[in-house]
């Protein structure tokens, strides 16, 4: 058995994301398959590729949902994450640069 030493850099992590996240804070409906139905969910943080929600509904990974969120309208996204009642997903489309700077004008 031999012994070698290496040098080695902690990975950055948030490298991984696309777009950066805003925080803000607003409701929006939420509406999906799997017994979803209809409901309200709370909007946490926000960027042109996905979001984190607060629900009131447990959520499952991979579930797709249907997301109307304010002056944008509906937004088709899927799970990537959830954890009790947090969730964080993924557009299938990235949002339009404009509506999402008023977006977070409005509810940062």
């Amino acid at each position: 058995m031999s012994m070698f030493a290496a040098d080695f850099e902690p990975a950055q992590m948030e490298g991984r994301r696309r777009s950066p996240r805003a925080p803000v804070s607003f409701d929006a409906r939420l509406g999906g398959q799997g017994g979803l139905g209809r409901t309200l969910c709370k909007v946490v943080d926000l960027s042109l590729h996905g979001c984190r929600l607060q629900t009131y509904s447990a959520m499952k990974k991979g579930q797709t949902i249907w997301l109307n969120l304010p002056t944008i309208g509906p937004v088709a996204a899927d799970i990537i994450w959830a954890d009790d009642y947090l969730a964080g997903c993924q557009f299938h489309a990235p949002l339009n640069e404009d509506a999402f700077a008023a977006l977070i004008e409005r509810h940062a």
